[in-house]
């Protein structure tokens, strides 16, 4: 009786370790699926960065290219390179083409505030509070804000009085909140420091602008993509800003230019840029890459200047949305770009 006893439990025991073995086993795959899994997403999200920093390289290699009607535009345009595995789009947008907050009288800083704000009252606090901070005195403007104003609201600083370092101080103005700084990141520069190029001009920049001849933005702008897509030059603005419209105003076929334009031409301009890339993989991944970089005068080894960086960051709207379609000019395969 004892030994079936013993038996009995020896068959117990038997089941309860298989039990535990099975129960560890199946840990340990389920832990190495996930670290499977992890490190798949690691290198799919690591291939995707690496694609849009090659695509970053291209766009540079594209700006310097020694024909001008070839040269990709910093005017909000979008180009596509098709990769095997994956979708790159990259946008650019010429730093002058934006608002300079440093450089924007109050009649355009306040038509820039009414675009994202709506209620009047905080547009007005908030025009005069940028002008307040910018300025050299301590005079408070009606409805700004100056040293006693910030005091008054608790904050332990006050302002500059001197011109924005960057757009992210803006941040710190008076009445500034995340929402508003936000819809104004993408128009607005402190690199410029000149009125607002409208030929390298968004959409958006274009319609804030308050002396332009609105009614024929739309003509304008789709005479531009014409121009992008076909390689023909920018056409003028004259359109835009002429008071009195003639013939040759509504004319926006450009003339053949002269020797002297195109040798002009042929010379890429010094400037900022600012740079967008964004990558789609065929397995879901994606990645996200803004750069902004200088060119400055004559030739070396680097020609481009990287003064910001940021990885991964949310874009104000995907390239891959039909707005931005809309915009797209060019598509290359990748071995276009091999050499």
């Amino acid at each position: 009786m004892n030994v079936v006893k013993q038996q009995g439990f020896a068959l117990i025991l038997v089941l309860w370790v298989l039990s535990l073995l099975i129960i560890m086993a199946g840990s340990f795959a389920l832990n190495m699926r996930r670290e499977i899994a992890v490190a798949a997403g690691v290198k799919a999200n690591a291939q995707a960065m690496a694609l849009a920093e090659s695509a970053v390289a291209v766009a540079e290699v594209m700006l310097l290219h020694p024909e001008a009607n070839k040269r990709w535009r910093a005017d909000g345009s979008v180009y596509e390179i098709d990769f095997a595995d994956a979708q790159v789009r990259v946008q650019m947008l010429a730093e002058v083409g934006k608002i300079d907050i440093n450089n924007a009288s109050e009649e355009l800083l306040q038509a820039l505030i009414n675009y994202v704000v709506e209620d009047k009252e905080q547009q007005t606090k908030l025009v005069n509070a940028i002008l307040d901070w910018r300025d050299a005195d301590d005079l408070v403007r009606n409805d700004g804000a100056e040293k006693k104003e910030y005091k008054k609201a608790g904050l332990n600083y006050e302002p500059r009085n001197k011109r924005f370092r960057a757009i992210e101080e803006l941040q710190l103005v008076s009445g500034m909140n995340e929402d508003v700084y936000q819809a104004l990141v993408p128009l607005i520069t402190s690199y410029s420091g000149k009125e607002v190029d409208l030929q390298q001009a968004s959409r958006a920049v274009l319609e804030i602008m308050p002396t332009l001849n609105s009614q024929y933005l739309d003509q304008y702008l789709a005479a531009r993509f014409s121009s992008a897509v076909n390689g023909l030059p920018t056409p003028s603005t004259a359109l835009l800003t002429a008071g009195e419209l003639n013939a040759d105003d509504l004319n926006l076929t450009p003339a053949e230019p002269s020797e002297t334009e195109l040798a002009e031409q042929a010379a890429v301009p010094a400037g900022v840029t600012e740079i967008i890339a964004e990558v789609h993989l065929t397995d879901g991944a994606s990645a996200t890459l803004r750069v902004v970089v200088e060119k400055g005068e004559g030739v070396g080894a680097n020609p481009f200047t990287v003064l910001k960086w940021q990885r991964n960051q949310h874009l104000e709207q995907s390239l891959f949305l039909d707005d931005k379609t809309n915009l797209l000019v060019k598509q290359y395969a990748e071995p276009e770009f091999d050499n």
